[in-house]
């Protein structure tokens, strides 16, 4: 079995970025954002294999389009951190189902431990890069998310 690997980055206004934009081009969807009216349409991007979200107990169903806008309407700062990502490598030696549910399980925890939503992109290896490269795209509030769907503190861990 491969050894895992992961990394944790952000995704902040200061680096002119935004969550809209990095959640629409993970999961190749379209989606405005409704602060600045930007479209962001991946819908042609290829090698994302399965999208899912992550919500507290009882929190209202979202779409992606739905939860990103909200948490970019959560921040007013002009430099705000509006969400994470943590980059999983997936062992090439699991099944496409194994490496779903794998993906969805580190989703779950980190959901169930920071009360944050989190949202889960497992991407195929690229067509001429290493077979071996699934990896999962984590995208995560840094808000906590309660059971209405509302966006609270910052998390700090």
């Amino acid at each position: 079995m491969a050894l895992a690997s992961l990394s944790c980055k952000t995704i902040s206004r200061g680096a002119g970025r935004s969550a809209t934009a990095a959640a629409a081009y993970r999961t190749a969807e379209r989606i405005t954002d409704q602060r600045t009216g930007e479209v962001h349409d991946y819908r042609r991007r290829g090698g994302v294999d399965h999208v899912s979200m992550h919500l507290p107990t009882g929190a209202p169903a979202m779409t992606t389009d739905q939860l990103w806008n909200k948490v970019e309407a959560s921040e007013k700062r002009k430099n705000s951190t509006v969400a994470r990502e943590l980059v999983v490598a997936l062992p090439h030696e699991l099944n496409q189902v194994q490496r779903r549910a794998l993906a969805e399980r580190v989703a779950g925890q980190l959901v169930e431990r920071y009360h944050v939503a989190a949202q889960v992109a497992v991407h195929l290896p690229d067509a001429d890069g290493d077979q071996r490269n699934h990896h999962a795209h984590i995208l995560f509030t840094t808000r906590q998310m309660d059971a209405n769907g509302d966006l609270g503190g910052k998390t700090r861990q």
